[in-house]
């Protein structure tokens, strides 16, 4: 069983979790390490184990609690382990699988849950498993139905990646079929059908003049969007097409409810029949709650809002402000060339710490 050291620099401890294998569904030998760290050296922490999810907290009576979370799996590994450093200094780089997404985020939590035993606000540490696969296995919602009171708290921080800077709440996410019906002919006899395939040209162009919403909340800008990502149609290469699918993908700020934003498009595609597929809203950024001031205060007051989707919104619908904040570059996630900066390590466990303690 891997030996985690939580005390030392967390460059070093995200270098030992980055070289403990850990795609989803197989994360029972991380979260066996993670657990096994916890009990022997945080014995101050109220320590459990649900699934491949290791969870601890602190029980000093503070007036607050912060929620840290973050995920223990990665993506499949793509000849990118064992992990390896170029640079030198704080101009070092880490490179390998989930050195972004999120091994980092991860070890700046377990080093500050071993060594901040007096915090301002009473603590809670969520290292959860099946992030990176469907929604339906996420390990948060598995907490969420069995151990409730572990998620309860008065600002949640995902340790996600963030380049090391504040992202508040996140924008919510759907994704909708238009099918349009057709009639089949002979190609040769083209006029006697109704090609679907034509037929979508109406939708195209809507999606071509749509101007998108720009949204300010809390000083954070929501920029909206509504892309086609997939069209398919057609039957042979001599056959007037009878159906063709647009599936299309909607991005939307956290002002706006599913239902809102569903009406949203029913609006825009008025006379076209339109499938919702899936879709989860988003979060408000939070940032009059007075813990989210001090850790904004504590990264020296720069924040942003979070264009993507992450868990925040898990913690939003539970009534929580929530905040992404950890270190690395969210666009290297899941790529061969992930990689992460020492000086995010740095950074982010150093405001932390600020905030904290």
């Amino acid at each position: 069983m891997p030996h985690l050291d939580l005390t030392v620099d967390p460059v070093e401890l995200t270098a030992a979790l980055v070289d403990i294998p850990s795609v989803s569904r197989d994360e029972a030998t991380i979260a066996t390490a993670v657990e096994q760290a916890l009990r022997t050296q945080a014995p101050h922490l109220e320590v459990v184990r649900n699934g491949d999810a290791v969870l601890a907290r602190t029980r000093l009576g503070r007036a607050s609690r912060v929620v840290l979370a973050g995920h223990l799996d990665t993506v499949p590994i793509n000849d990118n382990l064992p992990l390896r450093r170029t640079g030198t200094g704080e101009a070092t780089v880490l490179h390998g699988c989930g050195t972004v997404d999120m091994k980092s985020g991860d070890a700046v939590m377990l080093h500050l849950a071993a060594t901040v035993r007096e915090p301002r606000h009473d603590l809670t540490f969520v290292f959860y498993d099946c992030e990176e696969i469907d929604a339906a296995l996420n390990g948060l919602g598995r907490i969420e139905r069995e151990l409730p009171d572990w998620l309860a708290g008065d600002l949640a921080v995902v340790c996600e990646p963030s380049n090391a800077s504040i992202e508040a709440g996140c924008q919510g996410t759907m994704r909708i079929e238009i099918r349009i019906e057709g009639k089949r002919a002979h190609t040769a006899r083209g006029w006697m059908g109704r090609n679907a395939i034509h037929g979508a040209g109406e939708v195209l162009r809507r999606l071509a003049d749509y101007e998108p919403r720009i949204v300010d909340i809390d000083g954070c800008r929501y920029h909206e969007g509504l892309q086609a990502v997939a069209i398919e149609g057609g039957v042979a290469g001599n056959v007037v097409p009878d159906s063709c699918v647009v599936r299309i993908n909607h991005r939307f700020a956290p002002d706006r409810s599913l239902e809102q934003a569903t009406d949203h498009l029913r609006e825009i595609f008025d006379g076209f029949d339109i499938t919702v597929v899936d879709g989860a809203a988003g979060a408000l950024p939070g940032l009059h709650a007075p813990a989210a001031g001090e850790l904004v205060a504590a990264a020296g007051g720069d924040v942003a809002a979070k264009l993507g989707w992450t868990d925040v919104a898990r913690f939003a619908a539970l009534g929580m402000p929530a905040v992404n904040f950890g270190p690395g570059d969210p666009t290297l996630a899941h790529t061969q060339q992930e990689h992460v900066r020492v000086a995010d390590i740095t950074r982010c466990a150093r405001v932390l710490r600020d905030f904290l303690a």
